[in-house]
């Protein structure tokens, strides 16, 4: 049985094409997990999940593009912050691996999207060669 999940607002969309605009997500970030009532711990845990995926757009697409749009989202019981981070980027040929700790094609520690998902309470990646590359991720609050 799926859980009805609402939208209190539009999504607000943050775009990201340099480092600068790291800032402008984790601010961004931060308001809306303060706006959802989540705690310290939960908006830090979202905003760095968020940073991580952030940086991701600007180390793997080619033009160093892509986007985020952000919403505060609810169900009967909670309520919670979901940000979506897309790009046009060459993709992800595979999704276990990419989300498999140690793994990069960076030459980073690979900690990046495993470490993602270890912070946020849900995480949906989508992506293939040449299609770019979309992540969702969820905090809820406590």
């Amino acid at each position: 049985m799926a859980v009805e999940v609402s939208v209190a607002q539009p999504a607000l969309q943050v775009a990201i094409v340099a480092e600068a605009d790291l800032i402008l997500v984790r601010q961004t970030l931060r308001a809306a997990s303060e706006q959802a009532g989540l705690g310290l711990v939960d908006q830090t845990r979202l905003i760095t999940a968020g940073s991580e995926l952030a940086r991701n757009i600007l180390t793997h697409t080619r033009d160093r593009r892509g986007r985020m749009a952000v919403e505060q989202v609810s169900t009967v019981a909670r309520r919670g912050v979901r940000a979506t981070f897309d790009d046009d980027g060459p993709g992800i040929p595979d999704l276990a691996l990419a989300l498999t700790d140690g793994y990069s094609t960076a030459g980073s520690l690979g900690l990046g999207l495993p470490g993602a998902r270890r912070l946020v309470d849900e995480l949906q990646l989508d992506s293939a060669p040449d299609r770019g590359t979309t992540v969702m991720i969820v905090k809820w609050g406590r």
